[in-house]
C-alpha cells in the first residue's frame, strides 16, 4: 500500500486540482511528496497528530455538501431510486447477470471499490490500531469497525448519491472527475475547487497512513534497517502516480489490494480460536461488571523503534 495505494491516491489528488486549478499533474506529485517527506520524518505522533484534526473535518464538511446538494436536487430523489430499481431488475438486467456478465462487474466493481475504500479484510489498519492505548483489544476491534461503517456507509453512500442526483454518472469522466462534476453542478463557480480541497486532505492523509503501515512492516521484517530505501520509494511512488493514466493505476491498484486480502484472511483462519478467545475474555469482563483490563505481549521489535 505504500507504494501502489499511495501512487492511486497521488493520482486522484492530481486529477482533482489539475481540473480545479489548473495546476500541472507533475508539479503537483513534487509538491506532495516533498509535503509528505517533511511528516513521515516526523514520525508517527506527528502522523497521528495531523490525522486526528484534518480527516474529522474534512469528512464532515463533505457530509455537509452532500446534505446541501441532497436539498438542491430533492426532486430528483423518487427518480433516482426509480431508475437504481429498475436497472436492477429489469430483464435485460437479470439476463445479463444470469450470463455471468452484469452481475460479474458489478460484484468485481463493488467489491474492489469498497476494499480500496475501507480496506476491511486486508489487514493493513491494525498496524494503526495496534498503536492505540486501550484497555482490551476488543475495544479497539469496535472503533475499526465503526471506521468502515462511517467510511462505507456515510462517507461513499454520500458521494454516490451526490453522482447519481446530479447525473454525472452520464458525464463521460472517469475517477475523480465525475465527482467534481457533480460538485461543479451543485455548486457552479467553486464546486470543482471544494471538491478538490476536500479530496487533497483525503488523499494525503491516506497516504501518510499507509507509508506508516509500510515502515511498520519494515521494521518488523528488517528491524529497521532500509528505512531510508523505503522512504525514497514512496515519495517516487507519490510523483509517478500522478503521471499515470487512471485505468492503469486504479487496475495495479485492485490487483496488489488482491495479494493484500488473500493472506490476511488465511492468517485470520487461523487464529480464529485466539481472536475468540479476545472476544470471550472481553464479554466475561463486561458481564462481571470488571474494569477492562488485558496482559498484552510486546515482541523485541518494539524496543528498537
Amino acid at each position: 500500500m505504500g507504494f501502489i495505494g499511495n501512487a492511486t491516491q497521488a493520482n486522484s489528488i492530481a486529477s482533482a486540482v489539475t481540473i480545479a486549478f489548473d495546476v500541472p499533474s507533475l508539479a503537483v506529485g513534487i509538491v506532495f511528496a516533498v509535503l509528505a517527506g517533511m511528516v513521515v520524518i516526523g514520525g508517527v505522533n506527528r502522523i497521528a497528530n495531523i490525522a486526528r484534526f484534518v480527516v474529522p473535518f474534512m469528512a464532515v464538511v463533505y457530509i455537509l455538501c452532500a446534505v446541501v446538494i441532497l436539498f438542491e436536487f430533492s426532486d430528483h430523489i423518487v427518480p433516482m431510486f426509480n431508475h437504481i430499481f429498475t436497472a436492477a431488475f429489469n430483464p435485460e438486467a437479470v439476463l445479463g447477470g444470469a450470463a455471468g456478465i452484469g452481475m460479474r462487474e458489478a460484484i468485481r466493481f463493488g467489491v474492489a471499490r469498497g476494499l480500496f475504500s475501507n480496506e476491511a479484510g486486508m489487514g493493513s489498519t491494525p498496524h494503526a490500531h495496534a498503536t492505540a492505548d486501550v484497555k482490551h483489544p476488543v475495544q479497539q476491534g469496535m472503533t475499526a469497525f465503526v471506521g468502515v461503517f462511517i467510511d462505507t456507509i456515510l462517507v461513499c453512500t454520500a458521494t454516490a448519491l451526490i453522482i447519481l442526483l446530479t447525473d454525472a454518472n452520464l458525464s463521460g469522466e472517469q475517477g475523480a472527475a465525475v465527482t467534481q462534476f457533480a460538485f461543479n453542478k451543485a455548486f457552479p463557480g467553486f464546486g470543482s475547487q471544494l471538491l478538490a480541497v476536500c479530496l487533497t486532505f483525503f488523499a494525503f492523509t491516506t497516504i501518510i497512513g499507509w507509508y506508516y503501515f509500510g515502515e511498520s512492516n519494515i521494521r518488523f521484517l528488517f528491524r529497521g534497517r532500509h528505512l531510508g530505501i523505503y522512504r525514497a520509494l514512496v515519495l517516487l511512488a507519490i510523483v509517478l502516480g500522478t503521471l499515470g493514466k487512471v485505468d492503469l493505476v486504479w487496475n495495479l491498484s485492485d490487483m496488489f489490494n488482491g495479494f493484500m486480502v488473500i493472506p490476511n484472511l488465511i492468517a485470520l483462519f487461523l487464529l480464529r480460536k485466539e481472536i475468540r478467545a479476545i472476544y470471550d475474555d472481553y464479554l466475561m469482563q463486561k458481564k462481571a461488571g470488571q474494569d477492562l483490563s488485558y496482559q498484552y505481549e510486546f515482541h523485541e521489535f518494539h524496543d528498537k523503534q
